[in-house]
């Protein structure tokens, strides 16, 4: 679990993912919060199945794949499921890449900003990493800001075209 200043991040773990593709009543209860009923975002609804697989086939790696942004609104009450990002994958040659992303209706408050805050100390922290990749859309001009905001530096255009690929380096981070 990482908290900030204003989120709990609860990581996935397979008892998590599987009920939130199978059970989402189940979901809210594990979690201990109010999922929303555009939960998940359109952003990785695909990528669900994926990260159980993933899971599944690496249990020990906890961590390394989803979190749950839980926020309290009214920053006394129930927990909410605002967002969530994570990584593709433990770390390859000490590099992972981190994604995210944040209900619409919980757009432009500074959870994505905090969430990448959290995701990017908690992945240094482990001493198994030496650099965060991130990659954008054109379209999406805010989630470059948030990179921005959170220190991440441009590398130019990704392998597919249409965004651009970020990076944070640990002496960065450090700095």
């Amino acid at each position: 679990m990482i908290d900030t200043a204003r989120l709990k991040l609860v990581p996935a773990t397979l008892d998590f993912a599987r009920a939130e593709l199978r059970d989402p009543p189940a979901f809210a209860r594990l979690l201990g919060a109010n999922v929303p009923g555009n939960w998940p975002p359109e952003s990785a609804a695909d990528a669900l199945p994926l990260f159980l697989e993933w899971l599944e086939a690496t249990p020990d790696e906890v961590g390394w794949f989803g979190w749950y942004a839980l926020a309290r609104l009214d920053g006394v009450g129930e927990l909410t499921l605002v967002g969530g990002g994570g990584f593709l994958g433990p770390p390859t040659e000490r590099v992972v890449q981190v994604g995210y992303s944040v209900l619409p209706q919980f757009q432009r408050l500074g959870y994505a900003t905090e969430m990448v805050k959290g995701l990017t100390g908690w992945a240094f922290a482990g001493g198994r990493v030496a650099a965060i990749h991130a990659e954008t859309e054109y379209e999406n001009p805010a989630s470059s800001r948030v990179l921005a905001k959170t220190g991440f530096k441009s590398l130019g255009p990704p392998d597919s075209p249409g965004g651009t690929r970020f990076e944070l380096a640990l002496a960065d981070y450090l700095a």
